[in-house]
């Protein structure tokens, strides 16, 4: 990658990995579906200026079933479910968690797209889940008071990202970028304008909490999003799937810095073999590549 491309990547990592900061925050003051409808209402009314031309605005209308499918499985629920498990769990924790999207990516795949998995998809499988078994060690708790559902619904996330990142290849692969965005963007906040309406919290919401979804809104999604396709567009998919591993990193330390969140020794195994299952999976930790940096 070029100097600009790293920047990119790095600053990418950075607004993602702060989204979950975010979540923490404002989650439990807003509820899951009006936090998320916050987020989604803002990041479109940020992205669909992009599209006022007339051959985008074509696009959008006659794509808007493909664009409401993918604005349900990329961001109403996967956002919901991460708001979810936040409401619990640790920004740092979740977004670990979240890093297993690549290998879901490659079952959805297999399951329901005829992609076939690779060799090093299999090891890459089993050693994520087994980091996410180490990082929910001693938590898988379903009774009051445990963690257990908050974890499944992380996991929950993962696999909606994965639906919606084949189907995106597949379907809706020649649509330019901005459309992807902007109209994915514009459906998850219909999608959630009345659940998320009727759950508005009772209590008045802190500014704090006002500042994190507004940060959400703006920063880790429409913000963020625009760069990752400046990042792919650049440098290609195999340098923009890295932000996948470098995402969670970015939240633990914030989420100990801003946060005072721990990060225990469970937490830097779950991580380590976690974002290597993750880095195998999707080649960016190979046999190759380590022979070309001796």
């Amino acid at each position: 990658m070029s100097p600009t491309d790293t920047l990119r990547l790095l600053l990418l990592s950075s607004l993602w990995g702060f989204s979950f900061i975010f979540l923490r925050v404002a989650a439990p003051e807003f509820g899951a579906l009006p936090l998320i409808l916050v987020r989604m209402l803002l990041g479109a009314l940020l992205l669909l200026p992009l599209l006022w031309r007339r051959d985008y605005l074509q696009l959008l209308r006659s794509h808007a079933g493909p664009l409401f499918l993918l604005g349900l499985t990329n961001a109403a629920l996967p956002y919901t479910f991460l708001a979810v498990a936040t409401l619990r769990l640790e920004a740092g924790v979740t977004s670990l968690i979240n890093a297993a999207t690549p290998i879901c990516t490659a079952l959805m795949g297999a399951a329901l797209f005829a992609t076939p998995i690779l060799r090093r998809q299999v090891l890459g499988l089993a050693l994520a889940f087994a980091g996410v078994a180490v990082l929910s060690a001693g938590r898988l708790d379903f009774s009051a008071g445990g963690d257990g559902w908050f974890i499944l619904s992380a996991l929950a996330a993962t696999l909606c990202y994965g639906f919606a990142g084949n189907y995106s290849r597949t379907r809706l692969g020649h649509l330019p970028t901005r459309v992807l965005a902007a109209g994915s963007c514009a459906a998850s906040a219909l999608i959630l304008l009345l659940p998320g309406v009727l759950l508005w919290p009772a209590e008045p919401v802190s500014a704090t909490a006002w500042g994190a979804a507004i940060g959400l809104g703006a920063v880790s999604t429409a913000a963020a999003l625009l760069l990752f396709f400046a990042l792919l567009s650049s440098a290609g998919a195999t340098a923009a799937s890295t932000v996948t591993m470098l995402v969670p990193v970015s939240a633990l330390v914030w989420g100990f810095l801003l946060l005072q969140e721990p990060i225990t020794l469970q937490v830097l195994a779950g991580m380590t073999i976690t974002l290597l299952g993750t880095g195998i999976a999707t080649g960016v930790v190979s046999r190759r590549r380590w022979r070309g940096l001796a």
